[in-house]
């Protein structure tokens, strides 16, 4: 007789014996630590040769603001025919960029502009990957497979800092930009030599016009509409209030920025790894409500202590991005799923620098711990007043793949 017993989740290490998705993963990690050590590295340089903390700023965060570009434009190149190639060739882009990088006596002004152009590259990149993620592995393992690479990410970003700031006191901020230039020929590597060409896609023409068809698709349903906005926003939010971090707290900055990391592991590892298909469609409101909450505490001036385990308990909350994640890629059409995660990731990583911009600007005119609720409490709102839409949420099409099918 049949029975409704769900398939069993995929573990860690089950995804790693997988030689394709250990190929992507190796390489998505080693292309992480390359882009750690070089924001880095120019923002040493440019505080060094400027003195100016806007402008540091701007160094390390601004390619994330790159991304809308790439996510508006040639985001459709993620789902060509020849999706290996694709990567490949974004891959010595990007090691083209990393190795530019590193001669001396560039104008600040000509690496502001590689540093914008390369994070135009790397949205599609991170489109291409993850399109191949979604082929690369069975449905029953996208969202434990996304929670391994985003635990991956954020502590290779903490080593790679870490790190950065050990070999600058032996090396010049070329030398880190030639150790990034190592890190992401290591990742051209190893992808090239891993991932395989894929065959199932339907023949396309990658461009302008169809960036623009499966975007407007996508955005014209309220319910995926919703759904990317709840996926954008109250994260973006949140990491404002990260921003604020240190002109809060000064030398106890550390702390709270330690707990953010440690929630966000804990949330990632028990949304991914322990909880059924069920459990994290159930969750996902929840954890929303739980990554803004929190740091409405603030308002109370709490002692350090009592704020730093406020926000390990709110950093948890990040992880529902994985089921949100997970309902996008199921109401995706297939032709179009690496666009989809690609204008996703662009979409979130620049509300996180427009969170941090707008937290900052704010804090200049009131104090951070005005601010930080401010925010908190925009996010609830937003996250509250949205669910309806998310729940009538369905899938969308996309005319140009309709006919191609």
């Amino acid at each position: 007789m049949p029975t409704n017993t769900p398939t069993p989740q995929p573990g860690y290490r089950s995804l790693l014996r997988n030689r394709e998705f250990a190929g992507l993963y190796t390489g998505f990690t080693l292309t992480v630590g390359a882009s750690t050590l070089s924001g880095f590295a120019l923002g040493t340089l440019v505080d060094r040769s400027t003195g100016s903390p806007f402008l540091t700023a701007v160094s390390m965060y601004g390619a994330t603001f790159a991304t809308v570009l790439g996510a508006t434009t040639l985001m459709s190149v993620a789902d060509g025919s020849r999706p290996r190639r694709t990567l490949v060739a974004l891959q010595w882009v990007a090691l083209a960029g990393a190795a530019a990088q590193a001669v001396p006596g560039i104008p600040l002004a000509a690496r502001f502009a590689l540093l914008l152009i390369l994070g135009f590259f790397q949205s599609l990149n991170t489109g291409t990957r993850m399109g191949l993620l979604a082929e690369v592995v069975p449905a029953s393992a996208y969202v434990p497979a996304r929670s391994l690479m985003n635990i991956t990410a954020g502590g290779t970003s903490v080593l790679g800092f870490a790190l950065g700031a050990v070999l600058l006191r032996h090396l010049t901020p070329q030398g880190l930009f030639l150790a990034a230039a190592a890190l992401t020929a290591a990742a051209l590597a190893v992808t090239a030599a891993t991932v395989r060409e894929r065959s199932i896609r339907p023949p396309r023409r990658p461009g302008l016009r169809e960036t623009w068809t499966a975007n407007a698709a996508l955005l014209s349903r309220t319910g995926p509409r919703a759904l990317l906005l709840n996926l954008w926003v109250p994260n973006g939010l949140i990491v404002g209030c990260e921003a604020l971090f240190i002109p809060y707290a000064q030398e106890d900055a550390g702390l709270l920025l330690a707990a953010a990391s440690g929630g966000m592991l804990l949330g990632d590892l028990t949304v991914g790894r322990l909880l059924s298909a069920e459990w994290r469609r159930r969750c996902a409101y929840p954890l929303r409500l739980l990554l803004a909450a929190p740091y409405l505490l603030f308002a109370l001036h709490p002692p350090t202590a009592l704020a730093a385990v406020a926000v390990f308990v709110a950093s948890a909350g990040f992880a529902a991005t994985l089921p949100l994640q997970e309902r996008l890629l199921a109401l995706t059409p297939e032709q179009v799923r690496g666009q989809v995660q690609g204008v996703e990731s662009a979409g979130r990583m620049t509300w996180q620098g427009v969170g941090a911009a707008v937290a900052g600007g704010t804090a200049q005119v009131v104090s951070p711990t005005v601010t930080i609720t401010a925010l908190a409490a925009v996010s609830v709102c937003v996250t509250v007043a949205s669910r309806p839409y998310v729940n009538r949420t369905g899938p969308f099409t996309v005319a140009h793949g309709s006919r191609r099918r």
